[in-house]
């Protein structure tokens, strides 16, 4: 195998300009040919789909019929575009060919070939949020374009503080890797940590953030998201100056910021544009909505199989008279629905937006409402499964929604097998497997555990900015001060 390895490289390096033309020459979107009757005779080629016609026939065409040329210096010289290269190494000019170049040469200096980049740059506009929309704040959401993507952080963070590391990855794609983070406030270690794991990915083709989000985790093998992945350039500037590092993809319209903790993805960067009092509160909801939604079908299968005594009396006799026509066990009739559920999501997902809306809607009622009379299901478990469904929705992160739907799966099994017991049974094995996961290296479930009481001023609940005057003590930053709190108090209003 390494002979073979040897003998191609050997081969790249023997490699003439002219058989490598000819051999670009069999893709049918790549073009060369020879002027003879221009001043200066030449020959061009480019790629189509990559070039921009407008800089080749106004800036690169009419110096070959102005002046007369001897040499490819002087052709240099008269351009005035930037990244202009000479090059006789045909392994370069393949590279930059692929990138968008033009490659030129004078008939009379048949030695030197100029590459001139001419790229086509096609892109999205930047658009409202789709996944992450707010009713109060910014509207801007990231696009598939890296430097429009750096600008609209760079917007958020005018300073030369905030540091850019590029690199590639994929042996096909060659797709550009931008690492963000504060030089002067984010710990190196988390630098160093995030550019060796990314550098050290290999991988034929990279084609958005979340091919790297899956090999780059601390374990890939858990349901649960160790790096949040965001639209919103708010959001990411927000964790940039806590102290996070941050990754962008070209092609992309999503950046992953870490290292991140459990409570992080119950709370929406909406909540910052609220009073701390209305943030705090729907947080609380949302983490009561997901424990619901966790929760609520396996305690029904297991009071219902196991624990009657367990059921008031004024609501024994609707339970009773809901499952008395039902044929199935109730772990059979919760699967049930919880699997029709998650075809309507999918269904209503995967189909154009106004379809899909109907089929939901239309889908939910009309299956709901037969499958009660045809008497597969109760009413009671019906209202139960559909209030968990609305409960998994609050959760602002789409990835840790997804593991909130499957994680009820094993807790309705466990409920089946051992009842109230399997549930806690259940609860401790996932417990144990966040308090052993990390992000970064740092702990996931911080600041719970370990705990770091600092860090509870916006965790479960969300306190005044006057009161945040520290960044988080769980990412250990070179500066952890935001702003100086005797001095806050001393500008304050006269009359206070």
């Amino acid at each position: 195998m390494k002979k073979k390895l040897f003998s191609r490289s050997a081969e790249r390096e023997k490699e003439t300009i002219p058989n490598f033309i000819a051999e670009l020459k069999k893709s049918a979107d790549f073009l060369c040919y020879l002027n003879h009757t221009s001043l200066n005779p030449y020959m061009i080629c480019y790629y189509r789909p990559l070039i921009d016609g407008e800089i080749v026939h106004r800036d690169v065409l009419p110096h070959f019929n102005r002046d007369l040329l001897k040499t490819i210096k002087e052709l240099k010289s008269k351009l005035s575009i930037e990244n202009v290269k000479i090059s006789q190494d045909p392994n370069e000019m393949r590279e930059k060919l692929l990138q968008g170049y033009i490659l030129l040469q004078l008939i009379s200096d048949e030695e030197n070939y100029l590459l001139v980049p001419a790229p086509l740059h096609k892109e999205r506009q930047v658009s409202l949020p789709e996944v992450e929309f707010s009713v109060v704040g910014p509207k801007e959401a990231f696009v598939e374009s890296l430097d429009a993507n750096l600008n609209l952080i760079r917007k958020r963070l005018p300073t030369p503080q905030l540091k850019v590391k590029e690199i590639e990855i994929g042996s096909l794609s060659s797709t550009k890797v931008a690492i963000l983070y504060m030089e002067e406030i984010t710990n190196d270690q988390y630098v160093e940590t995030l550019s060796q794991r990314l550098e050290s990915v290999e991988f034929d083709q990279v084609i958005d953030s979340s091919y790297l989000t899956q090999m780059i985790e601390d374990n890939s093998r858990s349901l649960f998201p160790q790096l949040i992945d965001t639209e919103r350039p708010d959001r990411v500037a927000a964790s940039l100056a806590e102290g996070k590092v941050t990754f962008l993809v070209d092609g992309s319209p999503h950046a992953v910021t870490g290292p991140t903790t459990l409570v992080e993805f119950f709370s929406a960067f909406e909540d910052y544009f609220l009073s701390w009092h209305i943030a705090s509160f729907f947080r609380l909801v949302r983490i009561f909505a997901v424990s619901f939604s966790i929760f609520a079908t396996p305690v029904y299968v297991a009071v219902i199989t196991y624990h009657y005594e367990l059921i008031p009396k004024d609501l024994l006799g609707t339970l009773v008279s809901s499952r008395s026509q039902i044929p199935f066990p109730p772990v059979l009739e919760a699967i049930f629905l919880e699997i029709t559920i998650e075809l309507l999501r999918e269904a209503g997902a995967r189909l154009p937006t106004k379809v899909g809306q109907t089929i939901g809607i239309v889908g939910g009622i009309v299956i709901g409402t037969a499958s009660v009379e045809a008497g597969l299901t109760s009413n009671v478990l019906l209202i139960i499964v559909a209030l968990s469904a609305l409960g998994s929705f609050t959760t602002p992160v789409y990835r840790m929604g997804n593991t909130i739907r499957i994680l009820r799966f094993p807790f309705i099994i466990f409920a089946q097998f051992w009842g109230l017991l399997g549930i806690m049974i259940c609860t401790c094995f996932v417990l144990t497997h966040l308090l052993r996961l990390t992000s970064l290296g740092s702990p996931y479930m911080a600041p719970i555990y370990p705990p770091r009481i600092p860090d509870l001023k916006d965790a479960l609940f969300r306190l005044p900015f006057s009161r945040q005057s520290l960044r988080p003590m769980q990412l250990r930053t070179k500066n952890p001060v935001r702003f100086n709190v005797k001095r806050d108090k001393q500008n304050k209003d006269i009359d206070e």
